[in-house]
C-alpha cells in the first residue's frame, strides 16, 4: 500500500523528540510543556559537554548522548541512580539558557527564529527524562521515590520559568498576531496555535504578582502529585494476599502456577501470592470459589489510597482540588473543568457531561439485569447470599457460562502471549505496511532482562522507522496496568528522527517454558496499547510539537485497534490452543462474538462512575466537597449507582487525575473516543473487505495516525468518515437500545 507516512529520505542528524512530561509518575499522567521538544543542537554541544561531568568529575551516565544505529538509542544498561539528580538540574539549568537565548533575540520575531528555535531546544532535558520516566513506571524503588520527591517542585519551577518568560510569550504571541493576518503553512499555522494556546493556557497573560502565585501552586502541585502516586504504589506492593493449597479451588492452572512462583519470589515458600494489582486481583475475583477470600482481595485493591494511614490519598485530593481551583481562578475561569476542555474536542464540561449522561441511565440498567441472572444462579445452586461487588466478576461469568455456554478459561487456552505478539505484529503488516523483527544480539541496551526490542522496517521500501521495546512483565517496582511511551518522537523539520516507541504491561509470569496465558480483556488492552504504539511509529509531522494529541481524540486510535483482535484473521490464525496447537474451534468463535455484549452494564458504569465523579470533582466548589471519599459515595448514590460496583478507579486511587493533569477533568475521553471507535468500526464492518479493506486502510493511516496533531481531530475524522461520528454506533456496539 502507498503509505503517506513513508519515510524516504535518509536519517541525517540525531534527534531526540520525546515530548516532555515533566511530573510523570504513571506514564501519560503529568503536566506537559507541549512546546518543549527538543532536537539536537550543535552551537550548545560543547556547552553540553561541559554538562557531562558531575562535581566528582565522574561521567554522567546519563547526560552522555545517545550512540549507536537508529539515530542513538538510550543506554539503559549504564543508568545510574546516584547520576540522577545531578543529571536533572544540569538539563534544566541548559535549557533555561536556551529558552533566555530566544527570548533575548533583539531581531525581530519570526517562525524561525522563535517557534522553530523552541521546537529545537531542549535536547538534554528530554534525555534525562527518559531515563527519569523509567525509574518512576518501570523500575521504582524507595531510593528514586525520594529522589523523585526532591526533583518535583523543581521541575515545576523549571516549567514556570518556561511558561513565565515575559520576553519570551511576547515573542510568540508576535508571531502569532502575525500568523493571524497572513498565515502560514498548515503545520507551522498549527504549531503557532498549539504553541500560544499552551503558554495562554499556563498564565502567561497574567500579571507579575499573579505569576508568581501561579508557579507556587504549580510547584506545590508537583509535589502532591508525587506524593499521591507513590502512596498509590506503597498499597500495591503491601498489601499482598497469601493463601494455602486448600484454599486454590476454581483458580486455572496457569493462575495457580503464577502465584506460587510470585510467593516464592517475595520468600513465602508453600503459599500462593494475589498481589493487589488488577492483573492479579481480577482472574482472582473472577475464578476463586473462596467467598471469603474474595471479599479481602477486593477490598485490598479498592482501598488502595483510602486506608486512613500515612499513605491515605484523601487529604492529599482536597488540596490538589483547592489548588486546581485557585490557579484557574487567577486566569478568571469559573471552574478547572472549564479552563481544562476548551482545547478539546468536548470544548466544555457541560458537553463532556452530556454525552456521559447520554449512556449512564442505559449502563445501570443494563447492571440491573445483570445482577438479577447472577442473583437467580446464586440461588439455584443454593449459595445463601446477596450479590456483593466482590461476587461480581465470580457470578458474571457463572452466567456467561449459562446463557452462551463460555468459559473465559477456555477461552485462555486459545490466548497465549507469544502468540498475541505475532498477531499485533500481522495487523501491523497488514494495515502499515510495517515488519517488526526482533533484534536478539544484545546490540540495543535495555533496562531489564525481560524487555525485547524490534527493529521497525517498512515492508515494501524496506525503510527504516525505527524501534519497538515490549516490556511484557509484572515485578517489583513497576506500576500496575499497561501503558505506552515513546523515547523519541518522529519529526521531519531538521532531518528525520528514528521513533523509539515502547509498550508496557504487567502480565504475571508463569514457570520456565510455561506458555502465559491471558483473558480476553487482557488480550485486548495488548492490542490497545500496540495501537499507541502505531500512532508513535505511523506519524508523519514536521514539528515535535505536532506529536502531542488531543487528550479526548488520542485514545481512539487506539481503541479502534482492539476491534483487530476479533477479525477472523487474526482468530484463525494466532488464537491456538497452548497445548495442541489447534485453532480456536468456530463454535467457540461463535460463542465469542455472540456475548460480544455481555457484562457491557458492568464494563460501561464502573468507567462511567469514574468519569462522571472526575467531572464533578472539578466542577465543583472545592470547599463544598468535604472528604473526597464520602463525596464519591454521596454523588454516586445521588445517581443511582448500583450497590454491586464501585468506580473502576476509586478516588483515592485514581491516578489519571490525581497523579498529574494528563486526564484530569479528561477521563470521559476515552467515551468520547469510543464513539470514534464505534463509527469507525462500522465503517470497516461495511467496506468490501471489511478490517481489511486496503482502500479504507490507507485512509485510516493518511487521515488518523500519520498526522498526530499537524491537524484538528474533528476534520481528521471526517476527512476519514465523511461525515462527523454518531453515538448511535456506540449503543449498538455495546447493545443498549438507540432512541
Amino acid at each position: 500500500m502507498d503509505k503517506k507516512f513513508l519515510k524516504l529520505s535518509k536519517k541525517t542528524q540525531n534527534h531526540n523528540t520525546m515530548k516532555l512530561n515533566l511530573l510523570k509518575p504513571i506514564g501519560v499522567l503529568s503536566l506537559s510543556l507541549a512546546v518543549l521538544s527538543c532536537t539536537n543542537s550543535s552551537d550548545n554541544k560543547d556547552k553540553m559537554d561541559d554538562l557531562s561531568v558531575n562535581s566528582k568529575n565522574k561521567e554522567n551516565s546519563l547526560l552522555k548522548d545517545w550512540e549507536g544505529d537508529n539515530d542513538g538509542v538510550p543506554a539503559f544498561e549504564k543508568m545510574a541512580l546516584d547520576d540522577l539528580k545531578p543529571a536533572m538540574r544540569k538539563a534544566m539549568k541548559a535549557h533555561l539558557e536556551e529558552v533566555d537565548e530566544i527570548a533575548e533575540n533583539k531581531k525581530p520575531a519570526t517562525f524561525e527564529n522563535t517557534i522553530e528555535a523552541l521546537e529545537r531546544s531542549g535536547k538534554l532535558i528530554d534525555q534525562v527524562h527518559t531515563y527519569y520516566g523509567i525509574w518512576s513506571s518501570n523500575m521504582s524503588s524507595d531510593e528514586f521515590r525520594e529522589i523523585q520527591q526532591d526533583l518535583s517542585p523543581e521541575l515545576s519551577d523549571y516549567s514556570s520559568k518556561i511558561k513565565q518568560n515575559e520576553k519570551l510569550f511576547q515573542r510568540i504571541k508576535t508571531v502569532y498576531d502575525n500568523s493571524q493576518k497572513e498565515p502560514l503553512d498548515s503545520q507551522e499555522q498549527r504549531v503557532v496555535d498549539l504553541v500560544y494556546k499552551n503558554f495562554e493556557m499556563s498564565g502567561a497573560n497574567l500579571n507579575t504578582k499573579d505569576k508568581k502565585r501561579y508557579a507556587d501552586i504549580n510547584k506545590k502541585l508537583a509535589e502532591l502529585y508525587t506524593k499521591f502516586s507513590n502512596n498509590v504504589l506503597h498499597d500495591e506492593e503491601n498489601y499482598v494476599t497469601y493463601i494455602d493449597e486448600s484454599q486454590i479451588d476454581g483458580l486455572p492452572d496457569s493462575f495457580v502456577s503464577s502465584a506460587k512462583k510470585t510467593a516464592k519470589e517475595m520468600g513465602k515458600e508453600d503459599t500462593y501470592a494475589i498481589t493487589n494489582t488488577r492483573s492479579s486481583m481480577d482472574p482472582f475475583l473472577t475464578y476463586s470459589d473462596e467467598r471469603d477470600i474474595r471479599e479481602k482481595v477486593w477490598k485490598n485493591y479498592y482501598s488502595r489510597g483510602d486506608n486512613a494511614d500515612d499513605y491515605d490519598n484523601n487529604d492529599i485530593i482536597t488540596e490538589i482540588l483547592q489548588l486546581r481551583d485557585k490557579r484557574v481562578e487567577l486566569m478568571g475561569y469559573e471552574n478547572y473543568a472549564e479552563w481544562r476542555l476548551q482545547d478539546r474536542m468536548a470544548k466544555t464540561p457541560e458537553n463532556a457531561m452530556d454525552l456521559l449522561m447520554q449512556v449512564w441511565p442505559k449502563a445501570i440498567e443494563r447492571v440491573d439485569e445483570e445482577v438479577a441472572d447472577m442473583q437467580a444462579i446464586a440461588d439455584k445452586n443454593g449459595d445463601d447470599l446477596t450479590i456483593e461487588p466482590w461476587d461480581y466478576r465470580y457470578y458474571a461469568e457463572k452466567v456467561r457460562q449459562a446463557k452462551y455456554d463460555l468459559d473465559s478459561n477456555e477461552i485462555k487456552q486459545y490466548l497465549v502471549l507469544d502468540h498475541l505478539e505475532d498477531a499485533i505484529f500481522y495487523v501491523a503488516d497488514r494495515l502499515f505496511d510495517f515488519k517488526f523483527e526482533e533484534i536478539t544480539d544484545g546490540s540495543v541496551p535495555v533496562f531489564h532482562e525481560d524487555v525485547k526490542v524490534f527493529e521497525v522496517t517498512n515492508k515494501t521500501s524496506g525503510q527504516h522507522i525505527g524501534l519497538f521495546y515490549l516490556d511484557p512483565y509484572a515485578r517489583k517496582g513497576k506500576r500496575s496496568g499497561a501503558w505506552a511511551t515513546t523515547y523519541r518522537s518522529y519529526t521531519s523539520f531538521d532531518g528525520e528522527t528514528d521513533v523509539l516507541a515502547s509498550n508496557n504491561s504487567n502480565f504475571v509470569k508463569g514457570n520456565e517454558n510455561e506458555p502465559i496465558l491471558v483473558s480476553w480483556d487482557d488480550a485486548t488492552t495488548f492490542f490497545h496499547e500496540f495501537g499507541h504504539a502505531l500512532h508513535f511509529l505511523s506519524a508523519d509531522v514536521k514539528y515535535p510539537t505536532l506529536n502531542g494529541g488531543v487528550r479526548d481524540y488520542t485514545e481512539f486510535q487506539s481503541q479502534l485497534l482492539e476491534r483487530w483482535l476479533s477479525t477472523d484473521e487474526v482468530i484463525n490464525r494466532f488464537l491456538k490452543h497452548y497445548e495442541t496447537g489447534e485453532p480456536m474451534p468456530k463454535e467457540l468463535i461463535a460463542k465469542i462474538k455472540k456475548a460480544s455484549t455481555f457484562n457491557q452494564g458492568f464494563e460501561s458504569t464502573e468507567f462511567l462512575a469514574s468519569a462522571i465523579m472526575d467531572m464533578k470533582f472539578h466542577a465543583t466548589d472545592p470547599d463544598k466537597i468535604g472528604n473526597p471519599s464520602e463525596f464519591e459515595k454521596k454523588t454516586l448514590d445521588e445517581l443511582g449507582m448500583p450497590d454491586e460496583l464501585v468506580m473502576r478507579h476509586r478516588t483515592p486511587q485514581f491516578g489519571h487525575v490525581f497523579s498529574g493533569e494528563g486526564y484530569a477533568t479528561g477521563y470521559y475521553g476515552y467515551l468520547w473516543a469510543d464513539v470514534l471507535t464505534a463509527d469507525a468500526a462500522e465503517a470497516f464492518a461495511d467496506a468490501k473487505d471489511g478490517f481489511y479493506d486496503e482502500d479504507l486502510a490507507d485512509k485510516l493511516v493518511k487521515y488518523l495516525f500519520a498526522p498526530r496533531n499537524a491537524i484538528d481531530p474533528s476534520k481528521a475524522y471526517r476527512l476519514f468518515r465523511g461525515r462527523d461520528a454518531k453515538i448511535d454506533a456506540l449503543m449498538r456496539d455495546r447493545g443498549f437500545s438507540v432512541n
